[in-house]
């Protein structure tokens, strides 16, 4: 038998406990570092499964690692449980209807990372221990990946240095080995404290924090000429210091997230904005607090593992979707629009010239080694830039939707999501089973990182001191 034939047959007997937990996390979805639910049923089941696990790793409470074996080598699959703000959605239907005001929602499936990832560190464990290899097995509960780079808090604590290569996925609308680079980005408030007044009666005896924060986005927009086409710029105010508009606003706050294709270019920008910041304060005579919340590095690609995962992708085909799991993800599809749709088709084009079905892409995309880059940013680009690492991309939604957006919320729960959670398993459980058969090959792509990174080492962009937020609603 082979490896495939193997896996699948471990994953899909396992169908129904893996679509439950799924589900159970969507039915009570919990923002960054919050996920105490999530991340204790996650660690429950595979605790159960005989793995052993360590909760409230690198300090946070819903981070944790399950282990199974000793030795060498040691492959990391990771996985994320965190949900979006404002997201909440009624499944399965094609219109906009929030299942609870206000409420979370899983808008970019992470309600299945972590089950698909988990289920294929069961799956590659019990290929390792049917077939008698050497080896360890580990599943990382990440949590905090949106806005808060829980993975990056982790690295910086240690918690991947023992890895020998790294596993893990996201869900999307087509199949294929990811094969993008990543910006790297620095997250920090800027808090403006003035002095409140009558702004009719006595204005000059008030400084503005609000104004502060306008000059300081004004300036910031300036600066969009002048920095990287690659790098981005970012805000949210989230202190606007009061809603009468009669008293001058004494204290005001605004976020910024600024990328670059580097730690360094990120934190170039960062240090620019800082300055325009300081004179927005002088300008108005407050004074500026900046407090960091949070950074992640950027992706590094590894053409050995993906050559792994695109044979795995091959040689486990292509996924089957019913008549009527079609006829929905199309409800869906029509509510997109064309700009919508067509840049789905473009990002699909930078990486393949195939046609893809216009309700559920089936279609498997082999990745190729040319240099691809997201204007997005991901803290798995911490782990990358530690161990190898490599991840699948499959779909579970129709073609085109948006993340982040109540059509992702609402096909959450579909069989046909279901169906690509337990393939992206199946290829990352697969990747392992190669890697554990043939270890050279994580050797061949440790060689390769190191040749990525020019001989340098991870350096947390996360100074000393800084701990995780939560998000403040």
């Amino acid at each position: 038998m082979s490896h495939q034939s193997f896996l699948t047959e471990q994953i899909q007997q396992n169908r129904d406990a893996y679509e439950q937990l799924a589900k159970h996390i969507w039915n009570t979805p919990e923002l960054r570092f919050e996920e105490e639910q999530s991340a204790k049923l996650l660690a429950d089941y595979i605790q159960a499964e005989g793995f052993t696990v360590e909760r409230g790793i690198a300090g946070i409470s819903t981070a944790f690692r399950a282990r199974f074996g000793s030795g060498s080598p040691v492959i990391g699959f990771l996985g994320e449980f965190d949900a979006l703000s404002d997201l909440s959605q009624i499944e399965n239907q094609p219109s906009p209807e929030p299942k609870e005001a206000g409420g979370n929602g899983h808008g970019c499936g992470h309600h299945m990372l972590g089950t698909g990832a988990m289920a294929a560190a069961i799956a590659a464990r019990d290929y390792m221990v049917e077939n008698g290899l050497p080896g360890t097995i580990e599943f990382y509960g990440c949590p905090g990946e949106e806005g808060g780079s829980g993975k990056t808090f982790m690295a910086r604590e240690g918690a991947f240095d023992g890895i020998d290569t790294a596993i893990t996925w996201h869900p999307g609308y087509y199949n294929t080995v990811w094969a993008y680079e990543t910006l790297a980005n620095y997250q920090v408030s800027f808090r403006f404290q003035g002095k409140a007044s009558h702004a009719a009666a006595s204005p000059h005896l008030g400084r503005s924090a609000l104004d502060a924060v306008e000059l300081m986005n004004i300036g910031a927009n300036y600066l969009r000429e002048h920095i990287e086409e690659t790098s981005r710029l970012h805000y949210a105010i989230t202190n606007t210091g009061g809603v009468s508009p009669n008293v001058v606003q004494a204290e005001a706050e605004v976020l910024y997230l600024m990328r670059g294709m580097t730690v360094k270019k990120a934190k170039e920008v960062y240090e620019r904005v800082q300055k325009i910041a300081e004179g927005a304060a002088l300008m108005t005579e407050t004074k500026l607090e900046m407090t960091f919340e949070k950074a992640c590095s950027n992706f590094v690609r590894n053409h050995t593992l993906e050559d792994v995962m695109n044979k795995e992708m091959l040689a486990f085909g292509e996924p089957d979707y019913t008549d009527e799991e079609k006829q929905l993800a199309k409800q869906f599809y029509d509510t997109l629009s064309e700009s919508e749709i067509q840049n789905a088709i473009d990002e699909v084009r930078k990486i393949s010239t195939n046609d893809v079905a216009h309700d559920l892409a089936a279609t498997t995309i082999p990745s190729t080694p040319d240099m691809k880059r997201l204007s997005g940013s991901t803290d798995v680009g911490d782990v990358s830039t530690i161990a190898p690492t490599v991840q699948c991309y499959t779909t579970c939604y129709a073609f085109g939707t948006p993340f982040h957006t109540w059509q992702m919320v609402a096909q959450g729960k579909t069989s046909y999501a279901m169906t690509g959670m337990l393939y992206a398993a199946e290829l990352m459980s697969g990747t392992a089973a190669e890697l554990l058969e043939n270890p050279d090959l994580i050797d061949q792509a440790k060689e390769e990182l190191h040749q990525r990174l020019d001989g340098t080492h991870y350096e947390c962009p996360i100074p000393p001191g800084i701990e995780p937020s939560k998000l403040q609603n």
